[in-house]
Formats: structure tokens, C-alpha cells, sequence
């Protein structure tokens, strides 16, 4: 499902319309708009200062925007509407001196409706002793742990900033592959932020790209990336057809533009190659200016 054809708001998990965000005088956002319809893996990719954090704090009703508007489940992330969400920040925040068991208890105690029998068995799952403290825990059961407490508060939209940080390969592995279990088994809805293009190709079905406080593009992955060809033809020209250019580069004898396609490419000179979901992603980082993000709807 394309986020530009949603047009039943109970089909959205997130909606982000115009938003901006402003520390001061410095806007961290602006004019930010995108999706999630309900079901997806969305992922929010972007470099360090693009406003990913800032993004997130809007979702999980941290902040409230300066301008425009965010919706949760068709309602502001705020009051009652905040149990439908649950947030692991980037540095995974645990109290260090408490045990495992002792933390799933703290976390009960917060939550009115948590799944204590669930968190000990998915932690039991992972072979994370419950007696042990959370400072005696590597960087991977750490991340596991808090990610457990997520899911185990029973929301509907799980929302990690960074949750594969400082892990090692092995790590980042089981912490994806443990979280892809829990969101088939409870249908979760998750936006979730990495630097790690490449495996998040193999675990979200939702982008969110993020450049300079805005959305550069945004949607469906299969869709955006077979809408997007890399362009190959002789310096000098352009190719006949309906496409946007996202980024070009052009030598004595060649041309390449990475392009959203919007139909078939007719001159015989050029050549269309596909592209994978990292490519198309560093082309927009390297054109932080191009912007195919949908425009912010109306209430």
C-alpha cells in the first residue's frame, strides 16, 4: 500500500503532516510529512543532526510540534493515547544496579497493562540470566532487555532510536531477528532509526529519509525503490521521458542521473539500470535539496 493513496486515517499508524520542530531559534524540523500505515516496519535513515531523534520525540509525545501536526492512531500522542506507544531511546536507558527479573518487575509496576509472563519468557528465550544486574550485561542483551520491556507494556507502535548502536555484527543480528518474532506474533506497528541501510532492506517494508530537518522521500521500500532507475547515456544529453532527477554526475563522455521514474525512458542512447535499496538511499544523501516527500494533508 502506497502512503500517497491512504486515505482512511484508522489505516495509519503515524502521520506526520507539516511538522516542525524548534529548539530556540534553530528549527530541528520543518514542513516534515510523512506515513505509516498500521502493520509496517518503517525505518527512519538519515545522517547524524538531520533531525531523526527530533522526529521521534514528535511520535512518542515528547514534544509537541512548534507547527503542523502529529497524529497517533488517528489521535495526538498525548493522555491516554501515549499507552498505545512504547520508546527505547538510543543509550537504552536501565537502572544498572537492578537485576534483569528486578527490572521486568520495575517495568509492571509503570505499566498498568504489561506482560510480565511474556517479558520473562522472551527473556528466558534469549538466555538472559534473570538474576544477573543490567551493568553485568553485554551491549546486546542490554539492547534486549530494554526492547522486551517495549513490547511487554503492549503497544501498538514501537518506536527505537538507534536500537542497533555499538553493537557487533552477531549482536545487531539477534537483537533484529528477535524483534521480526515479536512484531509476527503481536502485529506491531515499528519505526525504527539505523545506519545500517543494508540490513534494514531485510527486515523493514517502510522508509522515512530524512535530510536537513525534512523528509526527503518517503514510503513504501519496494515501491520507492522500483520507481527509481540510475540513467546511463552520452554526456551532453537527456534522455526523452517522464522522470525527476534526483543526482547527476557527468563525465567527457557520460552522464548518469539517479531518477525517479515515471514512465518507460524512450532514447535508444541511454541505458536504465536498477538500483538497491542503498543506492537509492545514498543518492538522496548526496542531494540532500531533492524532495519527493508527500505534501502534508489537510484536516
Amino acid at each position: 500500500m502506497n502512503q500517497d493513496f491512504i486515505t482512511d486515517a484508522s489505516e495509519l499508524a503515524l502521520e506526520v503532516a507539516g511538522a516542525g520542530l524548534r529548539y530556540g531559534r534553530t528549527w530541528a524540523l520543518r514542513g516534515c510529512s510523512a506515513r505509516v500505515p498500521r502493520g509496517r516496519v518503517a525505518a527512519l535513515v538519515g545522517p547524524n543532526g538531520a533531525g531523526k531523534s527530533s522526529l521521534m520525540r514528535l511520535a512518542v509525545g515528547l514534544r509537541r510540534p512548534d507547527e503542523g501536526h502529529v497524529t497517533v492512531f488517528g489521535r495526538p500522542p498525548r493522555g491516554a493515547n501515549l499507552a498505545r506507544v512504547a520508546f527505547v531511546a538510543q543509550d537504552k536507558p536501565l537502572y544498572p544496579e537492578l537485576t534483569v527479573a528486578e527490572t521486568v518487575k520495575a517495568g509492571a509496576a509503570l505499566n498498568p497493562h504489561f506482560d510480565t509472563p511474556g517479558a520473562r519468557r522472551r527473556l528466558d528465550d534469549l538466555g538472559i540470566p534473570p538474576r544477573r544486574t543490567v551493568r553485568r550485561l553485554s551491549g546486546g542483551q542490554r539492547a534486549q532487555v530494554a526492547i522486551t520491556l517495549a513490547i511487554a507494556k503492549r503497544a501498538d507502535l514501537l518506536v527505537l532510536d538507534e536500537p542497533l548502536a555499538n553493537l557487533d555484527p552477531l549482536a545487531r543480528h539477534e537483537v533484529m531477528e528477535g524483534l521480526m518474532a515479536a512484531v509476527a506474533e503481536r502485529g506491531l506497528t515499528v519505526l525504527l532509526s539505523s545506519h545500517v541501510v543494508a540490513e534494514l532492506a531485510e527486515v523493514c517494508d517502510h522508509l522515512i529519509l530524512v535530510s536537513r530537518g525534512r523528509v526527503q522521500v518517503a514510503g513504501g521500500i519496494e515501491e520507492l525503490v522500483s520507481a527509481h532507475r540510475l540513467l546511463v547515456g552520452p554526456s551532453g544529453t537527456a534522455p526523452a521521458g517522464a522522470y525527476d532527477v534526483i543526482g547527476s554526475s557527468e563525465t567527457e563522455r557520460q552522464t548518469t542521473l539517479l531518477a525517479r521514474v515515471r514512465g518507460p525512458i524512450h532514447d535508444p542512447r541511454w541505458t536504465t539500470r536498477e538500483l538497491s535499496l542503498e543506492d537509492m538511499v545514498l543518492g538522496y544523501l548526496r542531494a540532500p535539496d531533492a524532495v519527493l516527500a508527500p505534501r502534508p494533508v489537510a484536516l
